[in-house]
């Protein structure tokens, strides 16, 4: 197989959402207590985890959460709620959090998502991202200059399908003109990312560990499978 197009997803994959203490410091428990550092890291997983429900959630919830990541007001409904079951006691202190989390500025390159991008499309393959969510992630890479490095942004809330279903991988590599059997989807998410491989395209998990930890896995998977 000869890779024509990358397909990589954005959360975990290319940025992740980083643990930043100061926009937890103020957060406390019903009763008043600071939240410690392992509630505050469970809070971070449950913002940005791709695949699998955090919290109980009654029936007007849960439709909010099985179709979050295809409307922004659902997606700031469901994450509010979240937190508020999660400890997080007052609204105010909610908002400023969830603000956090779609705000592009915010969000962390791994060590070496230029480089896979920059160095992926100088070698003339055709680059996509795709991704579940429900907020314009393209200032993030405009801030950084990656954006010529793009051909395709396909967002879910954009187009009304989510990852693993195949409508999204094929309306990617439908727009990037290549074959799926041509393509490599790149994840950190099996269930999700890798529902790509239902179409035939290839597929590489990564690890979304905090981007200090994980400083090549991008370039990697790209060697791996004869990309670079």
């Amino acid at each position: 197989m000869t890779i024509q197009a990358v397909m990589f997803d954005f959360s975990g994959t290319l940025f992740r959402l980083e643990q930043n203490s100061s926009w937890l410091s103020d957060l406390t428990t019903p009763d008043g207590a600071p939240l410690d550092v392992e509630a505050q890291t469970e809070l971070m997983r449950r913002m940005t985890a791709p695949t699998g429900q955090v919290v109980e959630l009654s029936e007007e919830y849960q439709h909010a959460w099985e179709n979050r990541d295809l409307d922004p007001a659902l997606h700031r409904k469901i994450y509010l709620e979240v937190l508020r079951k999660s400890g997080v006691a007052h609204a105010h202190q909610a908002e400023a959090l969830y603000n956090r989390l779609i705000d592009p500025a915010e969000w962390t390159p791994y060590p070496d998502t230029e480089a896979a991008l920059k160095d992926t499309a100088a070698k003339g393959v055709k680059v996509g991202v795709l991704s579940n969510i429900a907020f314009d992630i393209r200032p993030a890479f405009a801030m950084r200059g990656l954006t010529d490095f793009v051909d395709e942004f396909l967002l879910s809330f954009e187009e009304g399908y989510i990852k693993p279903q195949p409508e999204v991988f094929r309306l990617l590599v439908d727009k990037l003109g290549v074959a799926p059997e041509d393509t490599l989807m790149v994840g950190d998410s099996e269930e999700a990312d890798g529902g790509a491989k239902a179409l035939g395209c290839a597929f590489a998990l990564v690890d979304p560990l905090p981007t200090a930890e994980r400083p090549d896995g991008l370039l990697t998977a790209l060697r791996t499978h004869g990309v670079l």
